[in-house]
């Protein structure tokens, strides 16, 4: 493995588990969407540690898709950058949130209530324009590519397989939220953090790895 390569493996692997840390921390004790939590200083650490989740998500995505090659086949491609773009999508939700909202709460009260209502998989009463366009393909990018990513490198045999089914299956669980209360969404999203952990760890370690050169023995039974 070419040192090139192995650093981005490592890359992949450190911005894949890092997301899925910070997935998982945000979740710990997360105040209900309210107006009033928007306006407070939590409102925006919790907002921007979501950016950096997101942010990190879509570099490991890319980066293992990008180290593996041709390993990860047509399926991992199309997966990568479906599963990219909702995290890139997600990315942008959440600076809008953290930067945007805060701002306006006071003065258009009723449309930042609008947009939490729709974040949470609610119908808001009124238009929220190209908001509910990113929510849209945020939530398509992280369920779709979410499954066809974890398929990818299950069939693959790149990273943890274990790792690899639970983000297939912590992903696309996410639909049963539809019809299960509010107090699950935290909950949910748990076991897709640890399936990008895993992930992250299992690249890292497979990158850090030194090369096994063939034994001389095995080489000459395959000439002759």
């Amino acid at each position: 493995m070419q040192p090139t390569m192995k650093r981005l493996g490592r890359i992949a692997g450190s911005t894949l588990a890092g997301a899925g840390a910070l997935f998982i921390a945000v979740q710990i004790n997360h105040p209900e969407l309210t107006l009033e939590f928007v306006g407070s200083r939590e409102f925006l650490i919790r907002e921007s540690c979501k950016m950096l989740m997101a942010g990190l998500a879509a570099v490991g995505v890319l980066g293992l898709t990008v180290w593996h090659g041709r390993r990860i086949g047509a399926l991992g491609v199309v997966a990568a950058v479906t599963f990219g773009s909702g995290y890139l999508a997600m990315l942008i939700v959440q600076a809008i949130a953290a930067f945007v909202l805060p701002s306006i709460v006071a003065t258009s009260p009723d449309y930042v209530r609008d947009v939490l209502t729709a974040a949470l998989g609610g119908r808001p009463a009124a238009d929220i324009g190209g908001l509910q366009v990113l929510l849209g393909l945020s939530g398509v990018g992280y369920l779709a590519g979410g499954l066809l990513f974890g398929i990818a490198l299950f069939r693959a045999g790149l990273v943890a397989r274990w790792a690899s089914a639970l983000l297939a299956v912590a992903t696309t669980s996410t639909v049963a939220l539809a019809v299960l209360p509010t107090s699950f969404d935290r909950l949910f999203a748990i076991p897709a953090g640890i399936a990008l952990v895993g992930i992250g760890w299992s690249a890292w370690r497979v990158a850090g790895a030194p090369r096994v050169a063939p034994r001389a023995g095995v080489v000459t039974e395959v000439v002759r």
